[in-house]
């Protein structure tokens, strides 16, 4: 006989471990199934530190969802014995006229959001690391900084466990199928019966979605960590997080915190799509050398010696908004998926939001941008 629960969580990364601990909370009998470690570095939640920011020059519509990650982070974080979110401040750089700038500022202005903007010399004086263009322009919002994000799996597991949940690592899920009285997930190892199924797969979600398939595609992303040269300008207290908007492409860093090295990247890193079974995840020469003459170009202090490089994953769907939804068809299943490179300081709020979908049916979020339907022809 086969276990049943309530709810099956099928991934506990990000998203699935704030999913776990959500429903584990409410009172819901609930598996979460990890393929890998708990948590692990072979997915898109993982890297040391991740960006978190009020100023989202994405879509204004993402700052109450922003806010209420805020407030659930915050919460996280008074029950765990590790800080899990620094405020350093949040920059958007870039010409004034580009998309990043006038983004960032108008959602700052929609949503009340304190904010200050910089010139390009005035950036430098505050912030010493940076080398820009003199016609460039910095939008400066004070909430924004990082969150560690293996710690942040850690605290919602933690959490998950306190509550009840059960939660199965290095046991990978390879079908599941809807009964008249629920699903049936089958794994390597067991069967398992639910009313409900939360597919938080990142990159293998269309794996187990069909309607993904070509919707939420994997990317492979490299990261690097160089040493500066002006170790002071990349502190923290002097280095807030960034996106920068240059000719080259956007790219987003952060400040030297427990690792050795000024960490940053480029948003779709070298483009085309990656089979996440099959990427090579061992970093190239050629990776190196596309964050490097960013480095050299713009943050010359910051370009010293090579200290870590390392891949991840993004999910990326064609407008790079999420999928959050229920199939269909399937009315019992609950996706969230394609979070594009921008969605693990969501992660707490999108917890809350599937666990509603499988519960309800509905969430009182405004989620509408982000239902599946959008993409049919």
């Amino acid at each position: 006989m086969s276990d049943r629960y309530d709810v099956i969580v099928l991934g506990v990364g990000g998203m699935g471990s704030a999913t776990v601990a959500t429903l584990a909370e409410r009172g819901v009998d609930v598996l979460g199934l990890e393929r890998f470690d708990v948590p692990h570095g072979y997915g898109s939640s993982h890297g040391i530190t991740r960006i978190i920011r009020r100023a989202y020059a994405e879509d204004p519509a993402y700052v109450p969802l922003l806010n209420r990650a805020y407030d659930l982070w915050r919460d996280l974080e008074a029950s765990h014995d590790r800080q899990l979110l620094y405020e350093t401040g949040s920059l958007d750089v870039g010409p004034p006229d580009g998309s990043l700038v006038a983004g960032s500022r108008r959602s700052c202005e929609e949503h009340d959001l304190a904010y200050e903007s910089f010139s390009s010399s005035e950036l430098a004086d505050r912030y010493p690391g940076y080398d820009l263009p003199e016609e460039y322009e910095a939008v400066f919002q004070p909430d924004g900084g990082f969150l560690v994000p293996e710690q942040c799996i850690v605290a919602h597991v933690n959490r998950a466990h306190e509550a009840g949940a059960t939660i199965r690592a290095r046991e990978r899920v390879t079908s599941w199928q809807s009964l008249p009285d629920g699903v049936r997930v089958q794994t390597n190892h067991d069967e398992y019966h639910a009313d409900n199924l939360v597919i938080t797969a990142g990159a293998w979600a269309a794996r187990f979605v069909d309607a993904l398939e070509g919707i939420a595609v994997p990317e492979r992303q490299v990261l690097a960590w160089l040493q500066p040269t002006a170790p002071a300008h990349f502190a923290p207290e002097k280095f807030p997080v960034f996106n920068l908007e240059v000719p080259e492409g956007r790219y987003y860093g952060f400040p030297v915190f427990e690792v050795p090295g000024f960490k940053f990247g480029r948003y779709h890193h070298r483009g085309g799509t990656a089979d996440p079974d099959q990427m090579d995840r061992e970093p190239m020469p050629e990776d190196e050398r596309v964050l490097r003459e960013f480095a050299d170009k713009y943050f010359p202090t910051g370009a010293g010696e090579t200290m870590r490089l390392k891949t991840c994953l993004f999910t990326n769907t064609p407008d790079e908004d999420f999928i959050l939804d229920t199939l269909p068809d399937h009315p019992e299943v609950v996706v969230g998926a394609g979070f594009s490179g921008h969605g693990f300081k969501f992660a707490t709020v999108v917890g809350e939001i599937l666990s509603d979908l499988a519960l309800e049916g509905e969430t009182d979020h405004e989620i509408g941008m982000f239902s599946l339907d959008r993409f049919e022809e």
